[in-house]
């Protein structure tokens, strides 16, 4: 231990301590004995207390290790083995498992079952070393040779773990959780791994031939003497080979679903979804063999059922996970809890419905059914393998779903089809900043709600920049050099398009942005106010760049077909873009209301009020909206127009204004647009109950009276996560 010179406080034990003569260590340091000096420190420190040198500070304390703090120490926990090969010395993972062929098939299924919970942790953010590679058996796959169960296991084992970190890898999704992509020099690659499928279909053909053995012996049509069983107990025989083929069988379909999923241009999804199913069915086999192998009186059982991580409720051999908890660079082993077998059996259903959903994509989208797409999945709150998966398939290449370029998605969405060869429109810089930032967008919509969040308030600042920068330099950028170009209007056309399909792009990020937050949690009742009243601006002006855009869209198609008929203006003409249209503007009535009936019951009684030390009602303001007021999202708002707008909402004019009894009328009329949407259908149910139930309690505290000081209102997000429903109750 290097000595250093402290100061006053609890780090003046350091100067004043008696310290022996140096011991030489060398020509240039000298050390000395610490021992006397930590003995006067654990008489005299108290808890909380820390011995420093003058020049240690708070930010060094950031990277300082505690010693036997076994979340920092990586020596404190640990079995007593240094390296893998000593713990195989010591038979911790022996090969067969046991010499009783019984005992040797349940130790088996035990580890495979331990190998599945500790592949669920590791999804879940857990190190990829301190769970599924603390198995031996995986670490050292070459001494599993003679065990033809075992070997062909952690072969596609092995496989599936590789391929996940490289999907990842390849995604770059791993911003969020980087522990996930982290190989750790861990052995993932292996000679023959290639073949783990042909391995495994042989093993579990043997098995299948005795099963089937078994059920002809139980029929009196077959003796078992010509095959060889699994184990020398005849009445376990049957019930061991379902346990292990439904889990072969889980663990082939399961390689299968990722490998048809990585297929170029969705050509896999259909049979990936096929492979998803029979996961599934695998899965629920696999809980019905729980009872079986609980009943097996091999082993130790935990008592505790509910974390145990294996099915038989054994602890299983050959796992160890301090050996690789120095590999956990570049900061201490994490204290690794593996989640309980019950629990990774729901995670894999889940990720299994979450992965059938990514199959289930349109492969010939339109970018607004895309966006809408992400959106909807991301309410299944969905883990980073999902997430992953979709991303890869929404951008391979460059390219949006591996076909069209971003450029003919932009030509698509500007209803110009005719740019879409034209070479000068796709170089254009602005064209391909654009391709860019949907790029960026589509990655960030594929990421946890929490980093989306954050990220897309940073993009608005170039959503915004670019919409500004299409206003004043467009015209002269394109000039009179696209080809297409037949009147001096073309080149207006192009601009007032593009510009207003990225300013409506633009309020839909800040709309998604400013909803994040609740599902999040990150409002409190006292600012559901202004969120509503921002969120009611946005919507509003999202609403105003879409119908502009349908009202071109439509004049378009209207010179382009029956030119002998004038044709009146109608938006509505377009059924899908009208209805989305309507669905804003019943947000837009549900803000509004929200927004003044909190701003009424904040005047007339009190309520929701901010009583913080801290910050007032202009800081919240300024600290939920900065990134959007930085990029003009929308322009000339501030806290000021807020007040202004809120400052005089009174009960009785939210209930003359119908807010709620409008967004109701728009539901209904919306019922038959969305008849075969069912997630569309589900959200309308859920926005008519907000309504219903907000109109239900502002005409009750209408008729009590805001200022009667025995009612109470409070509000809940029992229907939506976004819009909340006022609960009134009397004290």
């Amino acid at each position: 231990m290097a000595n250093h010179q402290g100061g006053g406080g609890v780090g003046g034990l350091i100067g004043h301590a008696s310290l022996p003569p140096p011991i030489p260590a060398g020509d240039q340091t000298v050390w000395a004995d610490a021992g006397p000096l930590i003995v006067a420190a654990c008489n005299e420190l108290q808890d909380g207390e820390l011995i420093h040198a003058e020049n240690f500070s708070l930010f060094a304390a950031m990277s300082a290790l505690e010693i036997m703090d076994p979340k920092m120490d990586s020596g404190i926990e640990n079995s007593g083995y240094r390296s893998v090969e000593e713990a195989i010395e010591n038979n911790i993972a022996p090969v067969p498992l046991s010499l009783d062929s019984t005992i040797d098939v349940q130790c088996f299924l035990d580890v495979i079952d331990h190998l599945l919970s500790c592949e669920a942790t590791w999804h879940k953010g857990h190190s990829l070393a301190q769970t599924v590679f603390s198995c031996i058996y995986l670490l050292r796959i070459e001494r599993t040779s003679p065990h033809a169960l075992l070997h062909s296991y952690c072969r596609i084992m092995r496989a599936i773990c590789n391929a996940l970190v490289s999907v990842v890898s390849d995604a770059r999704t791993n911003e969020e959780e980087d522990l996930f992509a982290m190989a750790y020099a861990l052995p993932l690659k292996g000679e023959g791994d290639d073949k783990c499928l042909s391995i495994l279909n042989s093993v579990e053909e043997t098995i299948s031939r005795q099963l089937r053995a078994c059920k002809a012996q139980s029929s009196r049509k077959k003796s078992l003497e010509d095959i060889e069983p699994l184990q020398r107990n005849p009445d376990l025989e049957e019930d061991y080979c379902r346990a292990l083929l439904c889990r072969l069988r889980f663990r082939k379909h399961y390689f299968h679903v990722f490998m048809c999923m990585r297929k170029p241009q969705g050509k896999g999804l259909e049979l990936a979804r096929k492979h998803v199913a029979l996961c599934l069915s695998e899965l629920s086999y696999m809980s019905k063999s729980l009872e079986f192998l609980r009943s097996l009186p091999y082993g130790s059982c935990q008592d505790d059922i509910e974390s145990s991580t294996t099915a038989s409720g054994c602890k299983p051999i050959g796992f160890d996970a301090s050996l690789n908890s120095t590999l956990s660079a570049p900061g201490p082993p994490r204290a690794t809890h593996i989640l309980s077998w019950k629990k990774a059996v729901g995670y894999f259903q889940k990720l299994l419905h979450d992965l059938n959903f990514v199959c289930s994509f349109n492969m010939e989208p339109v970018l607004e059914d895309v966006l809408h797409y992400v959106v909807q999945f991301q309410k299944l709150q969905p883990d980073l393998v999902a997430r992953t998966h979709l991303q890869i398939l929404l951008i391979q290449d460059g390219k949006l779903c591996g076909k069209d370029s971003f450029h003919d998605v932009i030509s698509r969405a500007l209803a110009l089809p005719e740019l879409t060869a034209d070479k000068e429109f796709q170089k254009n810089e602005f064209i391909v900043q654009l391709g860019q930032l949907i790029v960026n967008l589509l990655k960030i919509l594929c990421t946890n709600i929490a980093w989306q969040r954050r990220k897309l308030g940073k993009i608005l600042q170039d959503w915004g920049l670019l919409s500004l920068q299409l206003e004043m330099a467009f015209k002269r950028e394109f000039g009179d050099r696209l080809n297409v170009m037949v009147d001096e209007n073309m080149c207006m056309k192009v601009s007032r398009r593009l510009l207003i399909w990225t300013e409506e792009h633009t309020y839909w990020i800040a709309s998604r942005f400013l909803t994040l937050g609740f599902e999040l949690e990150l409002y409190s009742p006292s600012e559901y106010c202004m969120v509503y009243w921002y969120m009611y601006v946005v919507l509003m002006r999202l609403m105003e760049k879409m119908q502009m855009r349908i009202a071109i869209n439509s004049e378009t198609s209207q010179r382009r077909g029956k030119k002998k008929r004038d044709h009146v203006k109608d938006p509505a003409r377009d059924g899908s873009l009208s209805s989305s249209s309507l669905l804003i503007h019943c947000y837009i009535c549900l803000c509004e209301g929200l927004a003044m009936m909190l701003a009424a019951l904040h005047n007339e009684s009190k309520a929701f009020q901010m009583r913080s030390p801290f910050n007032g009602e202009e800081e919240r303001f300024i600290q939920h909206f900065e990134l959007l007021q930085k990029a003009h999202v929308p322009d000339h708002v501030s806290y000021y127009l807020f007040k202004e707008s809120s400052v005089h909402a009174r009960i009785s004019g939210v209930v003359k204004n119908n807010y709620f009894r409008e967004a109701q009328r728009i539901t209904s009329s919306l019922k038959g647009s969305f008849a075969g949407d069912p997630n569309r259908m589900l959200e309308l149910q859920q926005l008519e109950q907000v309504a219903e139930h907000n109109r239900i309690a502002l005409n009750v505290i209408n008729q009590v009276g805001a200022d009667d000081q025995s009612l109470r209102v409070s509000f809940e997000f029992t229907h939506h996560p976004h819009f909340a429903i006022a609960v009134v109750k009397r004290s």
